[in-house]
């Protein structure tokens, strides 16, 4: 598949959460999808038990059907706006336009060519802190890696988890044949070729600000 060739420093910051850049109109190959997946399984993995599971959506009932689950989700997070951040904090600056960007990919969630549900084996509801960590560790590394493949493949992404409110996650695993007494989803993905691949590197708060050395 063509590759952008990317530095590893480039791909690890320009991988954005993109959703007003997503090409709906461009089909995503299965094959292209597959290499981001086969890149993503060399991931670290808790105990070496590969506990992941990966499901991509691409019929057009089923991902409509979902996209409403998120709808219901983004309805209900929206009303409370997201975070707030306190007078003179950067990330304030930029709160609208991450809403915005938000809103449409609510509105427009079906359009992406294809979704990627990543799964972990278990249910991991009110598991203590050890056991959550060990799992989630075993599955979010694997989606990231996914991602930055992705990255340097042209395609985009978000991760986003608002379709697991309330009853979304049991009412998608439903219309995906899910066992959810047996599997956790981890997020929502809509996969789709970007329009134009110059990223940058995004507004952070500064290192000083989250660096801790030896106590908080």
């Amino acid at each position: 598949m063509t590759s952008l060739n990317l530095s590893a420093d480039e791909v690890l910051t320009t991988t954005r959460s993109v959703r007003k850049r997503l090409d709906f109109d461009k089909p995503v190959e299965r094959a292209v999808v597959e290499e981001c997946l086969n890149i993503a399984l060399q991931a670290p993995t808790g105990s070496n038990h590969q506990g992941w599971h990966w499901v991509i959506v691409e019929d057009a009932g089923k991902k409509k059907a979902i996209a409403d689950i998120y709808r219901e989700g983004w309805n209900k997070y929206a009303k409370g706006a997201g975070a707030t951040y306190a007078e003179g904090d950067s990330r304030a600056e930029r709160k609208a336009k991450v809403v915005d960007s938000a809103g449409y990919l609510a509105e427009n969630f079906e359009r992406s060519p294809l979704f990627l549900i990543p799964c972990i084996e278990g249910r991991l509801d009110n598991l203590p802190v050890v056991g959550a960590a060990s799992s989630w560790g075993s599955l979010l590394p694997a989606v990231w890696s996914f991602m930055l493949a992705a990255r340097n493949r042209g395609l985009g992404s978000a991760w986003t988890t608002l379709h697991l409110m309330d009853d979304g996650e049991k009412r998608t695993a439903d219309i995906l044949g899910i066992p959810f007494d047996k599997i956790t989803q981890g997020g929502l993905f809509p996969i789709a070729y970007t329009v134009g691949t110059d990223f940058q590197l995004a507004k952070r708060q500064p290192l000083a600000d989250v660096l801790h050395w030896d106590t908080w």
